[in-house]
């Protein structure tokens, strides 16, 4: 089956090939006429849908996307959808940190529990769609620790178990324990993707 990963990223199209061998995967680079469909939704589960459906309904292929990011507990789950944009600009990651940061001020050690959150939508033509949701529980630091293996909010962000951050863990422990690697190992299992 050929499979439209519903991604103009480059990296994380790479990254999705190597979590999906054997399949056909082909991104949406491939139909540069297509807009991108806004993500209006108020989870990562509806965000998902909507790039899923938007094009397997453009293209005809079916199609995978993710929705993905950042949810603190003590936050109420902010930053939520917003990740990327948390401090009001998509991707500056630096002020997306600053402002959890400042968000976090003063809330103890014990309260500064976390989880990364994948959700993916499997959208087939003539289907229902399909979505599962992987995570990777942790906590949030005081202050970033950063050795060159993280992006985002992974400087920040001890996975349950580990005494290091996203952003010190090497590469492949990280990829191992990520909320999208927990995500595509369901999605191998549950959906035959393989």
């Amino acid at each position: 089956m050929k499979l439209l990963i519903a991604t103009r990223n480059a990296h994380k199209l790479a990254e999705i090939r190597e979590m999906l061998p054997g399949v056909e995967l082909v991104g949406t680079d491939a139909f540069p006429n297509v807009p991108d469909p806004e993500e209006t939704g108020l989870t990562f589960e509806a965000n998902a849908r909507i790039k899923a459906e938007a094009w397997r309904d453009a293209t005809g292929l079916p199609a995978l996307a993710d929705d993905s990011g950042l949810e603190v507990d003590a936050l109420g789950g902010e930053p939520g959808v917003r990740s990327a944009r948390y401090a009001g600009t998509h991707g500056d990651t630096a002020a997306n940190n600053a402002k959890l940061l400042r968000e976090l001020a003063g809330v103890p050690p014990e309260r500064r529990t976390a989880r990364f959150v994948c959700v993916l939508a499997l959208a087939v033509p003539g289907q229902p769609t399909r979505v599962l949701r992987g995570e990777c529980r942790g906590t949030i630091l005081p202050e970033g620790r950063d050795a060159g293996h993280g992006f985002g909010y992974d400087p920040l962000f001890v996975p349950e178990g580990y005494d290091q951050s996203f952003g010190e863990l090497p590469d492949a422990v990280k990829a191992a324990l990520s909320h999208r690697a927990r995500a595509f190992a369901a999605a191998r299992r549950d959906w035959a993707l393989a």
